[in-house]
């Protein structure tokens, strides 16, 4: 396995901490969950930045970066459903998308990155649930749940886009003709 994999590997080991963590939180517990997670959310950045710097890129590391992304992004967000925060339909328009992306990316004969969209929809999860796991005074809280309902609607269109396939131009079509 390569440094970058190993990175991608070592959000895993956050996740379980975190929810020791915010099991009965107080508002510091709130806080060291929130530092937990943007340190994991962080390392997203940092092993793709590794992969494409040192030429890791690799099948491996395109299939475990967007899973164990999604665990990141999963295990906060079932947080926010038991604290009542966030409802569970909400929770499972996301839980679709990324099951149903990585269902069809596992029978993909080439994997490729995520795009821009995915990209976006990465970030606008990042920073609705680090807004909703910290303990701020109002109007946060509900700024938060804007963000997260942003999150759904760029996480459903991202996911729409990652399925329709690319248009081919005209010089493509008559090149395979």
């Amino acid at each position: 396995m390569t440094a970058a994999t190993w990175i991608t590997v070592s959000r895993l080991f956050v996740i379980p901490i975190f929810l020791y963590v915010v099991q009965n939180p107080s508002s510091g517990d709130r806080w060291l969950a929130l530092g937990l997670f943007l340190v994991a959310a962080l390392t997203d950045w940092l092993d793709g930045y590794v992969a494409r710097r040192f030429n890791q890129v690799t099948d491996l590391g395109k299939f475990l970066d967007p899973l164990v992304d999604k665990l990141l992004i999963f295990a906060p967000l079932l947080v926010l459903i038991e604290w009542g925060t966030l409802p569970a339909w909400g929770v499972f328009l996301v839980l679709t998308r990324e099951l149903t992306i990585a269902g069809w990316r596992v029978n993909q004969s080439k994997i490729s990155g995520a795009n821009l969209w995915g990209k976006a929809k990465t970030v606008s999860q990042i920073v609705a649930i680090s807004l909703l796991l910290a303990p701020l005074p109002e109007p946060w809280p509900q700024v938060g749940v804007i963000s997260f309902w942003a999150a759904v609607a760029l996480t459903v269109i991202s996911g729409v886009i990652y399925l329709i396939p690319p248009r081919q131009t005209e010089s493509e079509s008559l090149s395979e003709s």
